[in-house]
């Protein structure tokens, strides 16, 4: 009884550390329970045909972070307290910074009008004016339809998004993030 106690612990300690050499990333391994602990083959590595790939263009975070500091600062010179967010094309947040003093509420809501601009590559404030239109986009899941939103473009096509949040009005949040969006451009 001894022995197969010992083989199952064996087993499960073999196992274990299979387990975590497979997380660390060092190779695809298999283990069985019936003791044969055997490396398996490597899986096979297809490439994907010429011509099914795009590639996209994304902001680095140094300029995510510069272009959140150039919208906050000029927050700062009108003695404004915002939250500025800068989020990828797909909405993903890649720098959020809250200024001294910003509401609680500015948060999601600077992250959430970048997330709109850049999803449709407009600012916000125009977007707002559309709901007239169309009301229904307002249900969108992320979306904020209020001034404060501006996109940032690469050749034409949307790659981030500027939100900015906290200022009496969402026209000057706006002119936050566009002066966000500026600072790319020097």
């Amino acid at each position: 009884m001894k022995h197969v106690k010992k083989a199952h612990r064996t087993r499960l300690t073999t196992g274990g550390a299979i387990v975590a050499l497979g997380l660390a990333g060092v190779g695809a391994y298999s283990a069985s329970a019936g003791g044969g602990d055997t490396a398996a083959a490597p899986a096979a590595v297809t490439e994907a045909k010429t011509g099914t790939t795009t590639a996209t263009t994304r902001l680095t975070v140094a300029a995510a972070t510069k272009a959140a500091k150039a919208a906050l600062d000029a927050a700062e010179a009108e003695s404004r307290r915002v939250t500025v967010a800068v989020v990828d094309r797909d909405g993903n947040t890649v720098v959020t910074l809250r200024g001294d003093g910003a509401g609680p509420q500015s948060y999601e809501s600077a992250e959430r009008k970048a997330y709109t601009a850049v999803a449709w590559n407009a600012p916000t404030s125009e977007l707002a004016k559309r709901l007239a239109q169309a009301p229904n986009l307002k249900d969108v899941p992320g979306t904020l339809f209020l001034g404060g939103g501006a996109p940032v473009t690469a050749k034409g096509a949307p790659i981030a998004g500027i939100g900015v949040a906290g200022a009496p009005s969402g026209d000057l949040d706006e002119e936050f993030a566009r002066a966000g969006v500026a600072a790319l451009a020097r």
